[in-house]
């Protein structure tokens, strides 16, 4: 397949990924979701639009983000060198702002009032509550209850910043349940409001346009790491859970020869409840209004999932995920919760970089994969920072002296 131009071909105009994708809405949502689709799609070609959203992330967010060589680190390992797309620096500490900003700006274009939306880690919440912050808007945070006791820090950073926290207690209290208990709030007040998805996953045109907003990331790492090098690395790689990070890394390495990775949270192994891998053991399946590859039983209900990264323990993937699967152009892996561990320290110990949980997934492939040399050159997407995660880690791992150099 050709990847010239792709994401001026994919979503088709019914927001699907060949046969992933489309929008399986109540009947009170439909109109709803026609109405951001067709907002999005008038301001995503219209300058005004764009240079606003240029001059926020450059004086607000900090943008461009820098590409990093982890010349200790790499040395370390062996003869691989390691790059960092730093998302970590971006303002608030993670990716997520990229699309946050670009939702708030587009509440503010259709007249809303509210902006809804479920977290995980706590990075969407903290960056939804500031895009709220900046462009005066209410903010509603559903988070469960596990994770609001596990991401503590950036609860307390979204109630700073004026959010409203809704606890979630039903199921597994982690993000699924989250997602439901938004869906839920926003079928009630989707007039005065917008449900703004933290991810590539959802209904059309949530899958799209998070993308969409979050492919600076990638085309910024491109150009960054040509001008360091005067090449392309060989590969690249992200963490995938929903999948926003890693899609908006991805996209401007389609049509490069590049080999492109993601990498899924393994957890403490394969069974059932012990991992949120849904590409390497899903089945397609509908969630959220949107279908894609999904863990699920014989009845086509979601399964437990878990990660030790909160933002990753959801049980689908981003439709684009799931096409980019069958095409045969990204390849899915995954590591475990002690791979992950180890990276986030050695990461730490070597760079002065505290990657967040999330992140050091992608981290970890980046290190089994210098190890057994399998690559000159690997850029990953640091999708953010680790003060939300340290005193979790402290805890059940200590701080790392196994670690000392």
């Amino acid at each position: 397949m050709d990847f010239t131009n792709y994401t001026k071909y994919y979503p088709d105009k019914n927001g699907r990924y060949g046969q992933y994708g489309g929008a399986y809405l109540p009947p009170e949502l439909m109109e709803a979701f026609k109405e951001i689709d067709q907002a999005y799609m008038t301001i995503a070609h219209s300058a005004s639009f764009i240079n606003e959203l240029r001059r926020i992330r450059r004086e607000f967010q900090g943008r461009p983000t820098p590409v990093y060589h982890c010349e200790r680190l790499s040395n370390k390992l062996g003869r691989c060198q390691i790059y960092l797309k730093r998302e970590d620096l971006n303002h608030t500490g993670a990716h997520k702002l990229n699309h946050c900003m670009g939702e708030g700006l587009l509440a503010k274009y259709m007249g809303k009032k509210r902006l809804i939306a479920e977290t995980g880690a706590g990075q969407h919440g903290v960056a939804l509550a500031t895009a709220a912050a900046f462009f005066g808007l209410e903010c509603e945070i559903h988070m469960g209850e596990v994770d609001i006791a596990k991401q503590a820090p950036n609860v307390t950073r979204m109630k700073i910043l004026g959010a409203k926290i809704v606890p979630v207690t039903h199921g597994l209290k982690t993000l699924k349940e989250a997602v439901d208990s938004a869906f839920e709030s926003y079928m009630k007040n989707y007039k005065d409001s917008i449900y703004c998805i933290g991810s590539v996953v959802g209904p059309h045109p949530f899958p799209m346009m998070v993308r969409d907003f979050q492919m600076i990331v990638g085309r910024e790492a491109r150009e960054q790491y040509l001008e360091m090098t005067g090449e392309h690395p060989d590969e690249v790689c992200a963490c995938v859970g929903g999948g926003s990070n890693s899609m908006g890394m991805f996209t401007a390495f389609l049509n490069d020869p590049v080999k492109i990775v993601g990498i899924e949270p393994m957890g403490r192994g394969p069974k059932v409840g012990d991992n949120a891998a849904s590409i390497t053991f899903g089945s397609k399946g509908v969630l959220h209004g949107f279908e894609s590859l999904l863990l699920q039983d014989e009845k086509g209900e979601a399964l437990p999932v878990y990660s030790i990264a909160s933002g990753l323990d959801y049980p689908a993937v981003g439709p684009e995920h799931a096409f980019l699967h069958d095409m045969k152009r990204v390849e899915y892996t995954s590591v475990t919760d002690d791979e992950a561990i180890e990276a986030f320290f050695m990461l730490s110990r070597y760079e002065g970089i505290i990657p967040a949980l999330e992140s050091a997934h992608a981290v970890a492939y980046a290190i089994k994969s210098a190890r057994q040399n399998s690559a000159n050159s690997i850029l990953v997407n640091l999708s953010g920072r680790g003060d939300k995660d340290i005193d979790y880690v402290v805890e059940h791992y200590g701080v790392g002296d196994q670690y000392k150099i």
